[in-house]
This record gives structure tokens, C-alpha cells and sequence, in this order.
């Protein structure tokens, strides 16, 4: 089976798009099945890179059933598979995402998507102690030609107990630490599609190792583990 993904992916969610209704899936179910299982292998061997440079304790494919209760949008279907790498814990911490839809809607993400009000706290009194390491990650020219800066929600002011005219504020006020690089149609297509998705996470690695290391310390630096 070949590791790259697909074709057929982005034509059976370009087709589910337009019929996104339960008869046209059941009808085509067969046909959904037979992707479903190609794009499992395009995820379990870019687990298998992964785990050259880190260590991947699950991989988790979401579903494709649509969590209609509380949604406004009612369609049943999802129009794209995504899928989640977890890091080996409580050592290694962050988490990697990545998105498969057409129209050139694909994504990588990596970072802190959703972290505790501890660790949100431990992260905060870093950068107010210290941020010049995390300037220096951000700042460095391999790191920011594959991800750029950060995404994701922030305060619109400093937190509580912070100071606002600290220089590390735009830091301190970030609630999520997310990085997210698009790709089009034409690049998931390609032959080396997960092998450029490898090196991208792999060059995430200094801003996880750093983010790691806060978490699992206190700010004596004193091993909580």
C-alpha cells in the first residue's frame, strides 16, 4: 500500500460535500470503508516516522459522525478525517493534529490546544521570570519558516496577578500555544506529503523539549515527576 495519501480521499469528501445526508453515505458506504482504511495506514506510518524523533504513545483517527446535539449545523458527516498523535506522558508534553479535507483546507497543528489552569500558570511565571529562551526558539530560522507564530486565543489584557506592561506580556496574555501550517491540495497529493508532515513536527521538537522541561518542573527547577 502506498504511504502517500491518496487521491480518492479528497474526491469521496468533495462528492460527501454536495449529498451530505445519511442515504447517499449508506449507499456509498463500501467506497468510504475502502478510504477509511487507506488513510489509517497514511497515519500509522507517519506514526512510525514520528516515533524516529519522538516518542508517540497513541494515535487517535476521529470519527466521521458529525456530534449533532448541540451544533447548529445539522449535517450528519464530517468533510474531512482528522487525526491526533499523543507524546509518551507525563514527561513529554504537547500533541500533534493533522487535518485532510479538499479545496485546500488541509492543515498540520502542534502545541497546547487545551492546558490545565496549572500548567497555563507554570507556563505564565516562566516567561515572567525568564522569556529569552522562548524568544530565542521562536525567533530561530528553521523554526519559523516551517510554523511561523503562534495561533490560537489570548487575552485581551494581562491576567490576573500579572503586570501589563511586563515585556513579555504578549506571551503571558496567550490561553492556547498552537502553531498551524496549511497545505493545498497539490502538496497532500504528493509522494513526499508525509515526509514533509514528519519534518515539520520534527522541527517542533526545541519548543516542545523547553515546554516539557517548564512543565515538569517548579520554577526551582525541581523535578515534579
Amino acid at each position: 500500500m502506498s504511504n502517500s495519501i491518496p487521491k480518492e480521499i479528497l474526491t469521496f469528501f468533495k462528492k460527501l460535500e454536495k449529498n451530505n445526508n445519511r442515504d447517499w453515505f449508506n449507499e456509498h458506504k463500501p467506497d468510504f470503508k475502502t478510504i477509511e482504511a487507506k488513510v489509517k495506514a497514511s497515519y500509522n506510518y507517519l506514526g512510525e516516522l514520528m516515533n524516529t524523533h519522538d516518542q508517540i504513545e497513541k494515535i487517535k483517527i476521529f470519527r466521521i459522525y458529525r456530534d449533532v446535539r448541540f451544533s447548529k449545523n445539522k449535517l450528519p458527516y464530517k468533510t474531512h478525517f482528522g487525526g491526533s498523535f499523543a507524546r509518551k506522558k507525563p514527561e513529554l508534553r504537547g500533541g500533534y493534529y493533522m487535518h485532510i479535507q479538499p479545496n485546500n483546507e488541509s492543515f498540520i497543528a502542534t502545541g497546547f490546544w487545551d492546558p490545565s489552569k496549572e500548567d497555563i500558570l507554570r507556563i505564565r511565571k516562566e516567561f515572567e521570570m525568564d522569556d529569552s529562551e522562548m524568544r530565542n526558539i521562536l525567533n530561530d530560522k528553521t523554526f519559523k519558516d516551517t510554523w511561523g507564530n503562534f495561533t490560537g486565543d489570548e487575552l485581551k489584557t494581562a491576567p490576573k496577578g500579572f503586570d501589563k506592561e511586563y515585556p513579555a506580556i504578549d506571551l503571558i496574555r496567550r490561553k492556547q500555544f498552537i502553531f498551524v501550517k496549511k497545505f493545498t491540495d497539490k502538496e497532500v497529493l504528493a509522494d513526499n506529503f508525509l515526509d514533509e508532515v514528519n519534518q515539520a513536527f520534527k522541527n517542533v521538537r526545541p519548543f516542545f523539549d523547553y515546554m516539557s522541561d517548564v512543565l515538569t518542573t517548579n520554577l526551582n527547577g525541581e523535578s515534579l515527576l
